[in-house]
């Protein structure tokens, strides 16, 4: 079978826009992935035992029950902030122990010991401060609102609203470098088989045009920096039955926070339980923040599924196709693309029995706020059609702050890949050859 030379000369940019597109996505991916690997690695630091046997892994974790002949520090007696002079780490009185079947025994929350020769140690180490600020706002809601759901959801649209314009500036360049899709094609056209030069070029045009291709890495790091202490401060700091030393700064108390049962090391300080949410588990008094939900066991010890871990993979799956480029034109790259965001939100699925359900009530909240975002920016992107449907409302939509468009150099349109200005590299290497006069005839195969 012979190609015709306009369809090798369009087939090679779409192989390398393919490539191009492959490449990011395994970039995304591998994000996630690694993500999901640091979380595994550093709860178990995060949560170690500071004590003296240990090997000095601490951190906003909390003390383990002491062992015998230690002394015992003495219990708090009133709300969260009694007896943080005294023991500003208390260890629970007496130690209590896990039921079987239960979720693990309640530790009391103790800040991280810098230990230079564990790296687990010094990442626990250094997460503490936005550990202890986070909780310290959660603390505060959970005050004012007397639900730590509530207190979740509010702790999650104020991270929101503070990153707004790093967000913004995703959405932005992301839409951008949707746009300047043609232009790009154009210079994989011009300089096929040269991907130095293609490389140049690209970035020249990223210049003219005011985009920075890596401004979406900067929402990603900030979402992995929030993740790993929001986890802790959910499966932790809920839990634990004495929260005095992270309510004060410097060794001064700067929250009180009335513990439910005070002196008592098998409660927990805050009230763990969702009540608006007991529909999703028959458990007494709603839905436990701090443990996994597990609807049903689908394979014992190994998946479960989860009614909130289902609802946060369908909102990413919203997310990701108005994330992904309107596939207007039918083309198969953008179809590829498209079908290949549909993965990812499978992780939440996977992680559901296992990452504590009030984690997953702050994922669905930044998930719905990105949305919201998305939508207010850039439209409905390519969520429509939906399996061969677009709705009334998404036809010719026009978004409430829509984005505009990179301004164009200042030689105007069309010449931003223009090649008639040689350089005196290419002129002394002569890579590029003089246009032909048009009087002057060829005579390859004239006969003689």
């Amino acid at each position: 079978m012979t190609l015709s030379a306009d369809h090798r000369t369009t087939r090679g940019p779409r192989v390398i826009a393919a490539r191009h597109r492959a490449g990011r996505l395994d970039l995304l991916l591998a994000t996630v992935v690694a993500a999901m690997a640091l979380l595994a690695a550093v709860a178990p630091a995060l949560a170690a035992d500071p004590s003296p046997a240990s090997s000095g892994i601490a951190s906003p974790g909390a003390s383990a029950a002491p062992s015998e002949g230690a002394p015992i520090a003495p219990a708090p007696v009133a709300g969260a902030t009694a007896g943080a002079a005294s023991a500003p780490c208390p260890l629970p009185n007496p130690a209590p122990t896990a039921e079987p079947g239960q979720s693990p025994r309640p530790l009391n929350l103790c800040p991280a010991v810098l230990n230079a020769a564990d790296p687990l140690s010094v990442v626990a180490w250094l997460f503490t401060p936005i550990f202890q600020a986070i909780f310290l706002v959660m603390a505060l809601l959970y005050n004012v609102f007397g639900d730590i759901g509530i207190a979740i959801i509010t702790l999650t649209i104020l991270l929101r609203i503070l990153l707004v314009p790093v967000f913004r500036k995703q959405i932005v360049s992301q839409r951008r470098m949707q746009v300047l899709q043609p232009e790009l094609r154009a210079i994989q056209t011009k300089y096929k088989g040269n991907r130095a030069k293609i490389s140049e070029e690209q970035m020249r045009l990223y210049r003219e045009r005011g985009i920075n291709p890596a401004a979406g890495c900067l929402p990603a790091l900030l979402q992995l920096v929030l993740l790993i202490p929001m986890y802790q401060v959910i499966a932790q700091g809920v839990s634990a039955p004495d929260i005095s030393s992270m309510l004060q700064v410097f060794g001064t108390p700067v929250l009180d926070v009335a513990c439910q049962d005070p002196g008592n090391p098998a409660v927990p300080c805050i009230r763990p339980t969702i009540p608006w949410l007991d529909w999703i588990t028959p458990a007494p008094g709603g839905l436990d923040a701090h443990l996994p939900e597990i609807l049903v066991m689908v394979i014992p010890g190994l998946f479960g599924l989860s009614v909130l871990a289902l609802i946060s993979a369908l909102l990413q799956l919203v997310q990701t196709r108005m994330m992904a480029q309107p596939n207007t034109s039918n083309d198969p790259q953008i179809r590829t693309q498209q079908r290949i965001f549909l993965i990812l939100p499978l992780f939440s699925l996977f992680y559901g029995w296992i990452l504590p359900s009030g984690l997953f009530l702050y994922w669905i909240t930044t998930t719905i706020f990105s949305i919201v975002q998305q939508y207010l920016i850039s439209g409905w992107g390519g969520l429509f059609p939906l399996f061969g449907w677009t709705p009334r409302f998404a036809v010719d939509h026009v978004p409430r702050f829509p984005i505009a468009a990179p301004p164009l150099p200042a030689n105007g349109p069309g010449q931003e890949i223009s090649t008639t200005r040689r350089t005196s590299s290419e002129r002394a290497a002569g890579t590029i050859r003089p246009a032909r006069s048009k009087n002057r005839t060829n005579r390859r195969g004239r006969r003689r």
